[in-house]
């Protein structure tokens, strides 16, 4: 029998994504200057403030004030009407330096010895409904969003869209699990209260708001989804039917919103970041937080097992998932599930097996494979950290006394195939 499934995305002006993307930065300005920085930072926004916190040891000296009006700044947050503003928001900072009691676990003399920074799980996860072996439904969420930031910050069409949204995409299934059609979007867009009411009286302000709406859901139709659909492989454009449901701004105008419509926090969107609700998910957020910490290090270590696995013909979807002891490098488990869908004939558990001979996971191996340590973080903050295209460029970071730093990084390394041959090799796959 066909079913529904539905992943969510939010923009990278939603209020947690703006905490996250300042979090990131200031983790990204620390290892730009100084590689074996530990850093835990959270970030609170709300009506015109900044909450930095969180736990540091670092030789590095920054300017987070800065670093924070400038991630502001570069997401659309720059008129005072929206009551959040890069230039004049408050910066509250209480960093403070991390605990010598959880230092302790970490370090170790060998660096192959580095302890994992906390206990936990954590789950990677890759299926063949993508070319980048991600679910569908979250991939459309995050597609919707990025376009239509894109749009906004190109500034010739749709001038009235401010910088929170969020998107949902609701996908039919069949028995055998292969998408059908999309059967709902849900998209709501933070925009400029463009047509106002001639009078008080109910009826003229229900009509002002009809004629904004009306709008938003015309644009809609005919200048981002068409621009979503472009971008789409051919498969997944003819799952755009006639009988979309479309739910457009469906609570009504959408003029308050950002921070000051909702207070953000770093690490609320731990399913927007992974993989929509398919798979699992550990518990931890990423952002604010050095790799030493497995919360993020595993995730990207699993998702670049999990994909591999599907790429080399293992298995058509995938979940990983690897447990940690706090101080303890080497991992307390790994389990494999293939969902039935395995290509070899192996059982899961003798998978697993093969794939912890070949993958280290301990936490210093990983950072190592992944070249953790290097300021490749603010751009994983929004629309995701997994399914992204790896690619080098250069970046610019200012230190607290005016050092200017210029590196060239690989972003998004954990999404490379770089095992693949490996694999196939190993499980004999032709």
């Amino acid at each position: 029998m066909p079913y529904l499934f539905t992943s969510e995305s939010v923009s990278e002006g939603h209020p947690d994504k703006v905490a996250d993307q300042i979090s990131d930065a200031l983790i990204d300005h620390f290892l730009a200057f100084d590689k074996d920085s530990k850093v835990a930072c959270e970030t609170l926004v709300t009506t015109g403030q900044v909450v930095l916190a969180g736990e540091v040891k670092s030789t590095c000296y920054l300017d987070v004030q800065k670093i924070t009006r400038d991630v502001i700044n570069d997401i659309g947050y720059t008129r005072s009407e929206y009551m959040f503003e890069a230039n004049s928001c408050g910066v509250l900072s209480a960093i403070h330096e991390q605990s010598p009691d959880i230092n302790q676990g970490v370090e170790r003399a060998k660096k192959e010895d580095q302890g994992a920074g906390d206990q936990g799980i954590m789950f990677g996860y890759a299926n063949r409904e993508t070319d980048n072996y991600m679910p569908l439904a979250l991939e459309l969420s995050h597609l919707l969003l990025q376009e239509l930031a894109a749009i906004r910050k190109e500034g010739k069409k749709m001038k009235y869209l401010r910088p929170d949204s969020k998107s949902q995409v609701t996908i039919e299934y069949d028995d055998n699990n292969n998408p059908l059609r999309i059967d709902t979007i849900v998209l709501s867009t933070q925009h400029d209260e463009f047509e106002l009411p001639k009078s008080d009286k109910k009826t003229e302000i229900k009509r002002a708001e009809k004629v904004m709406l009306d709008k938003i859901k015309e644009d809609f139709e005919k200048i981002l989804l068409p621009r979503v659909k472009r971008k789409l492989p051919k498969r997944v454009q003819k799952l755009f039917t006639g009988k979309i449901t479309l739910h457009i701004n469906p609570t009504g105008k959408f003029v308050i919103g950002g921070p000051h419509g909702d207070t953000g926090l770093t690490g609320r969107k731990i399913i927007v970041d992974t993989y929509g609700g398919k798979g699992a998910h550990g518990g931890g957020a990423f952002s604010g937080k050095d790799p030493s910490k497995v919360d993020r290090s595993a995730a990207y270590a699993t998702r670049h097992i999990a994909k591999n696995m599907v790429a080399a013909g293992i298995c058509d979807e995938v979940l990983v998932q690897v447990g940690y002891a706090i101080g303890v490098a080497e991992p307390v488990g790994l389990y494999i599930n293939t969902y039935g869908t395995s290509n070899i004939d192996l059982s899961d558990a003798e998978i697993a097996k093969k794939i912890d001979d070949i993958f280290d996971l301990r936490p210093y191996a990983i950072e190592k494979r992944f070249k953790l340590r290097t300021p490749i973080y603010r751009e994983a903050a929004a629309y995701g950290h997994m399914g992204r295209e790896p690619q080098e460029v250069e970046k610019e970071f200012v230190d607290g006394n005016g050092k200017v730093k210029k590196m060239k990084v690989k972003l998004f390394p954990w999404e490379e195939l770089d095992y693949v041959a490996r694999l196939k090799r190993a499980f004999k796959i032709k």
